[in-house]
């Protein structure tokens, strides 16, 4: 990702000034160590000596190489980072947030303005204002969040139990979106987004929330709607088509997420890794998906299960018209369909091959590819 890449350029740029700058303020040790007489040659380059100029090219050398090697660590860590405060800001009410912003304010400018005071006093006065940001920043966000109320009721034109309903309100709403603990993303898989169907399900109104497709999922539909195999090339080109009738024709949310995972090469692995991150439940029909995602505690919507969970109930005893269309696996056996693709097996249907005809139900067999239904001529 080009963001990925600026950062670690970032970091390694900062840590060749920090190996740098802290390897010139060594310098004079080192001299001292290393008593030769050309390191103490006065160049007429900023006024620096051999040492000092060593000095700064060795340690940029030393945390630039040190910068790249970490930068991989940090730019996960920051991902981190950023996803916790956006969930953390998500559950934080919206009064919570603008009070918090006002206190860090207000404590900032009194951090300011009395920095200036401390700062001529030696040695510690350019550090004083560092530390009045830091405790007056955090007194103005604790302060203002906790008394909120009072500060709001004392605004012009404003009703104090008014303002006090409505804040706890929001806080209610709050309080029980969070105790629901439902994600509100939904990712879809590449499996899903070729089949088709999840547009159909969409367009029904039965999935709520936003659905998040991760930029390594567009990645490899393009790569398969790239493929030199005319079968693969189908099948990607409608996955686009899919998702772009998603995005357009019905009332859904739909978010490109440019999260990537440089040290995970499976796309079904990067899925479940960011389903964890974000909290959110996969879509998907891929049964190996299915169970490795639930193994690492991630919820899935398998919309396999969800058609043979709406397909109409049958019980032993009922009567349906069926035609025989081919032979079973044993002797004499019959085989139908139904509208859903539910097949029938029928007991002497050989001898009523492409015959339309009534059956009556004996037994239903619920397997993991689907329901199988047994049955005999009427």
């Amino acid at each position: 990702m080009l963001l990925d890449k600026v950062l670690k350029v970032f970091i390694t740029a900062f840590a060749v000034v920090l190996g740098a700058t802290l390897l010139e303020f060594a310098s004079p040790l080192l001299a001292f160590i290393i008593s030769a007489e050309f390191l103490q040659i006065n160049l007429d380059i900023l006024d620096m000596t051999m040492m000092n100029v060593i000095s700064i090219v060795l340690g940029g050398a030393i945390g630039g190489t040190i910068g790249f090697l970490i930068s991989p660590y940090c730019i996960r860590k920051l991902r981190l980072f950023s996803i916790w405060v956006e969930h953390q800001l998500s559950k934080t009410p919206i009064h919570d947030v603008v009070a918090g912003v006002c206190g860090l304010a207000i404590g900032l400018i009194i951090a300011n303005l009395l920095g200036v005071a401390f700062s001529r006093i030696p040695l510690i006065g350019p550090y004083i204002p560092i530390i009045f940001s830091i405790v007056f920043g955090y007194l103005g966000l604790y302060i203002t969040i906790k008394k909120r109320n009072d500060i709001i009721s004392i605004l012009p034109n404003r009703n104090k139990d008014t303002i006090i309903k409505e804040t706890h309100k929001a806080e209610h709403v709050s309080s029980e979106k969070n105790k629901k603990n439902l994600p509100s993303y939904k990712l879809l898989d590449t499996s899903v987004i070729i089949d088709g169907r999840i547009a159909d399900i969409c367009k029904t109104g039965f999935i709520e929330g936003t659905l998040l497709i991760p930029v390594f999922v567009l990645e490899e539909l393009q790569f398969i709607a790239d493929s030199s195999d005319l079968l693969k090339r189908t099948r990607g080109r409608r996955g686009l088509d899919i998702l772009k009738r998603i995005q357009t024709e019905f009332d859904m949310l739909v978010e490109i997420d440019h999260h990537d995972y440089d040290d995970i090469s499976g796309v079904d692995s990067k899925l479940i890794r960011l389903g964890q991150e974000i909290g959110a439940k996969i879509i998907t029909n891929d049964f190996n998906l299915n169970k490795v995602a639930d193994l690492q505690g991630v919820q899935v919507l398998n919309i396999n299960e969800l058609a043979n969970a709406i397909k109409p109930v049958v019980i032993p005893g009922e009567t349906m018209v069926v035609t025989i269309v081919k032979d079973g696996k044993e002797q004499g056996q019959g085989v139908a369909y139904l509208d859903d693709g539910t097949m029938i097996v029928i007991e002497n249907g050989h001898k009523h091959l492409n015959e339309t005809l009534e059956v009556v139900v004996t037994s239903v067999l619920q397997t993991s590819a689907g329901r199988m239904i047994f049955a005999k001529p009427k």
